[in-house]
């Protein structure tokens, strides 16, 4: 009970120093705002950058994988070698393996046919960034999009190369504005007339493309009319067994490397993409950066610590007269010391609270950004509270000793 008492009246104590030394507590208070600020902060961001991440990559589904060109390959030291650039996967090629691929699995292929096309319909028109692809029927599924409205491609319509089309919802949105059914409205995309025959579910952004502003349509439709030289198809299989993943990409490397006709021994001329890989790739950076913003967080910190230091060694100067009066009355050391490292206790964790609150906000602004849901980061939460606890012990004790180490005879005589 007496310890309660105690420490109420060491917070009481505490409360009055500051509330008579205002504006420089208040400065103290900032300064440590703004270290926890940027620690929280930036970690808070790079929670919603991973979980975007992982969000983004579970839409392409842990049991698919895409088949590309493999990037130019350059050699450093040993032996001098020309650099080599691997050609770009033919329409052909991605047919063949489409056709050879015996898996119990979805293959498909699909081509970028422009990144800046404008879609019209009537008087009302799309910004000129719409993405048009060329895809085969198993395309929506591979993909892992949806039909929200519509139907999707037919075998015999991608074999043709039929105008029709399918949209995304943001695009329907701006062509379809008087609530019109788009199913069955004739669309321009650049010079060309195309029938819409589905909308896709919304799905949001997925790292850089958005299928909610994208355009499909046949890929023998795209090669003809959207054609350049070397257009370069993917392939993207998906495995109906997601415990057969490692077999299937070795089958898909097989069969690819007959289409292609890579020779024994070389290096395969094309590259394997699992999403999942991607994710933990990108999320390992950011780890990285987690390190990075801790780093300067702390180093943050350790000035704001500095800063307490010197504003709890000020106080005590300024009130040796009152710490003076005090043990005359009968206050012990233990006492004195417990006062000022309350105060610095109080004053370090406002500028915590602070600092927490500014933190999660301006990391919930990149979550927004990023399309994100709202973050509590509870972990970095508690990291705030405990540093800002350790600085108020690092910074008060000096103040505190000295406070306690006092003669309370020379103290009563100071002017």
């Amino acid at each position: 009970m007496n310890n309660t008492r105690l420490i109420k009246e060491n917070l009481r104590v505490a409360l009055i120093s500051i509330r008579s030394h205002l504006l420089r507590t208040i400065l103290t208070v900032l300064i440590i705002a703004f270290g926890i600020m940027a620690l929280v902060g930036i970690l808070t961001a790079i929670d919603a950058v991973e979980a975007t991440l992982t969000e983004n990559f579970a839409m392409m589904g842990s049991n698919t994988f895409n088949i590309q060109n493999r990037d130019i390959r350059i050699h450093i030291g040993g032996e001098r070698q020309k650099a080599k650039e691997y050609r770009a996967i033919s329409y052909q090629e991605a047919k063949d393996f489409k056709d050879e691929y015996a898996f119990p699995a979805v293959a498909s292929y699909f081509v970028y046919g422009t990144g800046s096309a404008t879609l019209k319909y009537k008087s009302n028109k799309t910004n000129p960034n719409t993405q048009v692809m060329g895809v085969d029927e198993n395309y929506i599924s591979t993909a892992g999009m949806e039909i929200g409205k519509g139907r999707s491609f037919s075998a015999t319509e991608i074999q043709n190369g039929n105008h029709v089309a399918i949209i995304g919802k943001e695009i329907a949105s701006k062509l379809f504005t008087a609530k019109e059914d788009p199913l069955g409205k004739v669309i321009s995309i650049g010079a060309g007339k195309y029938r819409v025959i589905g909308v896709l579910k919304e799905r949001g952004s997925s790292i850089g493309f958005s299928g909610d502003r994208s355009c499909m349509a046949p890929v023998a439709n795209v090669r003809q009319y959207f054609s350049r030289p070397n257009m370069n198809f993917r392939i993207a299989v998906m495995v109906n067994d997601q415990t057969q993943m490692d077999a299937a990409v070795g089958e898909a490397i097989g069969v690819m490397r007959k289409v292609r006709e890579d020779e024994l021994g070389n290096d395969d001329s094309f590259a394997i993409i699992k999403s999942d890989n991607v994710a933990n790739i990108l999320i390992g950076l950011t780890s990285k950066l987690q390190i990075g913003a801790t780093v300067i967080g702390l180093i943050t910190l350790f000035g704001a610590a500095i800063g307490l230091m010197n504003i709890m060694l000020v106080s005590v100067t300024e009130r040796t007269r009152e710490i003076g009066i005090r043990k005359a009355v009968g206050a012990r050391q233990r006492t004195i010391r417990n006062q000022f490292l309350a105060e610095a206790i109080v004053i370090a964790q406002l500028g915590g609270i602070l600092g927490i609150i500014a933190g999660m906000l301006i990391g919930n602004v990149v979550s927004m950004i990023t399309g994100s849901a709202f973050i509590v980061p509870w972990a970095w939460i508690f990291l705030g509270v405990f540093i800002c606890f350790f600085v108020a012990l690092l910074s008060g004790i000096i103040p505190a000793n000295k406070a306690a180490r006092l003669d309370p005879i020379d103290s009563l005589r100071w002017e």
